[in-house]
């Protein structure tokens, strides 16, 4: 199709003046177009159209498997890839891939031993900025994930989890040797021991546990 309206500022060519006009607002920076509820602009009314949904929670493009909503379709589209199993974004280090793009960035700190996330308290570095918020517990003293049957309080999700277990009874952990069950994973590797005659506290003969050293040492004191 002929385009003859040709923009003097690039040479791109437009089927339409209203194409170019709007086109030409790329180059000198016009925004006509101004939400009422902030005032941001955009050059074209579509734009501002889009913009709006921010404000009235409008999610038109809805996922055929889930039925969860998004604002713009390429959000609908990236969402997809959790369904599909889709990872556009390989590691070249390692070949692995992810979702997002954004997960590849982390990931790749793995490699490169990046740690931009610092604790202001003690000047340590993490890859993560959730690593660095979980983390900052341990000098303020928060304990945000609180135990429904007793009460007791803990700075990490994974440690809640591991201290329910007591109340269920639930032993999550079991010895492939003789199969008993451990509600933790430090207490299988503690009974493994017992088959593999491991004994990495010396004192003489050695013992497998930490507590039986300092027990068999109150003998000689």
């Amino acid at each position: 199709m002929e385009k003859p309206w040709k923009c003097a500022d690039c040479g791109k060519r437009y089927k339409a003046p209203s194409l170019l006009e709007a086109h030409r607002r790329s180059h000198t920076g016009e925004r006509p177009f101004t939400c009422s509820q902030c005032e941001k602009g955009f050059t074209q009314l579509s734009g501002l159209r889009t913009h709006e949904r921010v404000h009235t929670g409008e999610r038109p493009y809805i996922c055929v498997q889930c039925g969860k909503g998004f604002t713009w379709p390429s959000d609908l589209r990236t969402h997809q890839r959790i369904h599909t199993g889709e990872k556009p974004f390989t590691c070249s280090q390692c070949g692995k891939g992810f979702t997002w793009s954004s997960d590849l960035q982390t990931h790749q700190r793995v490699h490169t031993g990046e740690r931009p996330f610092t604790c202001s308290q003690c000047g340590k570095g993490f890859a993560r900025s959730s690593h660095l918020q979980s983390h900052q517990r341990v000098h303020t003293g928060e304990r945000p994930y609180t135990c429904s049957q007793c009460g007791k309080g803990f700075t990490q999700s994974s440690d809640l989890k591991r201290h329910q277990q007591f109340h269920t009874g639930k032993r999550l952990f079991t010895c492939s040797q003789c199969g008993k069950g451990f509600t933790q994973s430090s207490d299988l590797q503690r009974h493994q021991r017992v088959h593999t005659e491991d004994r990495p506290f010396s004192f003489g003969n050695g013992f497998r546990a930490s507590s039986q050293l300092l027990r068999h040492q109150q003998v000689h004191k």
